[in-house]
């Protein structure tokens, strides 16, 4: 029987003035099966498009900072003692910083980590030719 699971975008915005973003990645959560992951994918070329100043090293090590959050790895800091719900919580919460999320929507899955795959596959990976 399949799961109700959350998800939401994470999206790079170099310059929030002009509202533009790049989708870099995906949070996935289903409380049923205890399961929080995120995948992310930067296209430096899309983005200095954008923002042809902006520092990727430093995205990039932003976002793997959410997937340590999301891991719940103590290095993550407080945050790492919550539960995954509240972590999904916390990552999808509005902030005006580079990376933003969408607001959260949800899906049925047998299996979250194939979902969560598809999700980036479908919603942030460039399209194949």
């Amino acid at each position: 029987m399949p799961h109700v699971f959350e998800y939401a975008l994470l999206r790079a915005v170099p310059r929030q003035e002009r509202g533009e973003f790049v989708n870099v990645g995906v949070l996935v959560y289903c409380k049923d099966l205890d399961f929080l992951g995120a995948r992310v994918h930067v296209d430096e070329e899309r983005l200095r498009a954008l923002d042809p100043f902006l520092d990727v090293e430093l995205l990039r090590a932003n976002l793997a900072h959410l997937g340590v959050s999301c891991d719940g790895d103590p290095q993550a800091g407080p945050v790492a003692g919550t539960t995954p719900g509240q972590r999904f919580r916390w990552l999808t919460a509005p902030r005006s910083t580079i990376i933003q999320t969408s607001p959260a929507h949800t899906g049925l899955t047998d299996d979250p980590a194939e979902s969560l795959d598809h999700l980036l596959r479908a919603l942030v990976l460039p399209p194949e030719h």
